[in-house]
């Protein structure tokens, strides 16, 4: 960063991914709530000596350059702290702290990353409950209890989907709902010795139903309720969690969809129905160019394929151990796809491909097997290049932060 680059950023305010702090003589305190806070959410920027007069409206004049009277004693006081036991996790390189010169003044710089999953949270005095910050908007807060446990589920590479649910077994899996899934299975798995096994050893095999060996005790898993359980058993164990899909294209009036499918009582409301049900709405009235392959037509297409993708995305990286809602919008002018829990992953690097973290590894594999999703993090970068070869605008993938005592979800 530059002198140029400084005053750039400075132009629009402190926000979620920048904070200013005078610190004129020494490092202060409040800096490590903020290094925990840009650490657990997007990362951000830490400017040391720009005083801020918070009574000035205008952004021009709100930010002053004071400059630090000792930078090298600040930088080495941050160095001696982030490698002691103030913080559970030094995420800093030498490139990520450095002084520039504005105005004859020296200013530190510390460029915070995001935390990757497996270290999150970042927390201070080995406290993570009391220790973890979030960013949001121009403020560090306490990460609440929710926050924290769901940051702590993903830092476990195993997923969340495979916890064995006491008390659930295959009296509340709804028949139809997996005889369904096992004809699409053996359709597009004919030899697969998985279709000689029952039910029970059919979930078992796919992460659907296990049994703890330590306490012989057995049951559906997060994965196998989920995908194919009856809407009752769903509801009374994961009632924080609900499924909608509202079509707002051709409105007329004031009518706010066209059509809606949420739980009305007249189907299962587990998630291989609501993708059954959904995926079609999707695509009806995507254009199919008439295309053969040997004797057969092709009505498939890389759109259709993508929005599909998007789908399974939504499904396969859902928490689904906090409120929220699996929503999906159709309109005029393209998709939204919406789910609760934020990105395992930076935003950058699911752009760039190459990576796959999904939340719910076992629900992943099971839509793997009927032809929906990728593993290898080449999901999105596939929707990037049907968008582009479509001439549509780039596909926006973006996190909300809400206050989660202000908002859960």
């Amino acid at each position: 960063m530059n002198e140029i680059e400084l005053f750039d950023l400075l132009r629009y305010g402190e926000r979620i991914t920048l904070e200013c702090k005078e610190a004129r003589n020494a490092l202060p305190k409040a800096f490590w709530e903020t290094y925990s806070s840009f650490a657990n959410t997007i990362g951000g920027t830490v400017l040391l000596g720009i005083k801020e007069n918070f009574e000035e409206s205008d952004f021009e004049h709100r930010f002053t350059v004071q400059g630090v009277v000792a930078p090298h004693k600040i930088i080495t006081d941050l160095w001696n702290t982030i490698n002691s036991d103030k913080v559970s996790a030094n995420i800093l390189t030498d490139s990520n702290v450095y002084t520039i010169k504005v105005n004859g003044q020296d200013v530190v710089v510390v460029e915070v990353p995001q935390a990757q999953y497996h270290q999150r949270p970042v927390f201070l005095n080995g406290n993570p409950m009391k220790g973890s910050y979030k960013r949001n908007h121009e403020g560090d807060y306490h990460a609440t209890a929710e926050d924290v446990k769901a940051m702590l589920r993903d830092a476990n590479d195993a997923g969340n989907d495979g916890t064995l649910l006491e008390g659930y077994g295959m009296d509340d899996i709804d028949p139809e709902t997996l005889r369904a899934y096992r004809m699409e299975y053996e359709l597009r798995n004919p030899d697969h010795v998985f279709n000689t096994l029952d039910n029970k050893q059919f979930l078992t095999q796919l992460g659907g139903y296990t049994r703890d060996r330590l306490t012989g005790k057995e049951g559906l898993t997060t994965a196998g309720l989920m995908m194919f359980g009856k809407g009752l058993p769903i509801r009374e164990r994961f009632d924080n969690i609900s499924m909608d899909y509202l079509d707002q294209t051709n409105l007329i009036g004031d009518s706010r969809w066209s059509d809606r499918l949420t739980y009305d009582g007249m189907w299962e409301n587990n998630l291989y129905n609501f993708m059954r049900r959904v995926i079609p709405k999707l695509i009806s009235d995507l254009k199919r160019p008439f295309r053969i392959e040997g004797m057969s037509r092709i009505d498939d297409t890389p759109l259709h394929m993508a929005i599909r993708e998007a789908f399974t995305n939504l499904v396969i990286h859902s928490d689904y151990l906090i409120t929220g809602v699996l929503k999906v919008v159709k309109t005029d002018y393209g998709f939204v796809f919406s789910n609760p829990g934020n990105l395992k992953l930076p935003v950058q690097m699911i752009y760039s491909g190459g990576n796959s973290k999904a939340r719910n590894p076992r629900i992943q594999a099971m839509l793997r097997m009927i032809g929906l999703g990728d593993n290898i993090g080449s999901g999105f970068p596939k929707i990037l290049s049907v968008w582009k070869d479509e001439n549509w605008r780039k596909p926006d993938l973006s996190e909300t932060f809400i206050l989660s005592s202000l908002n859960s979800g």
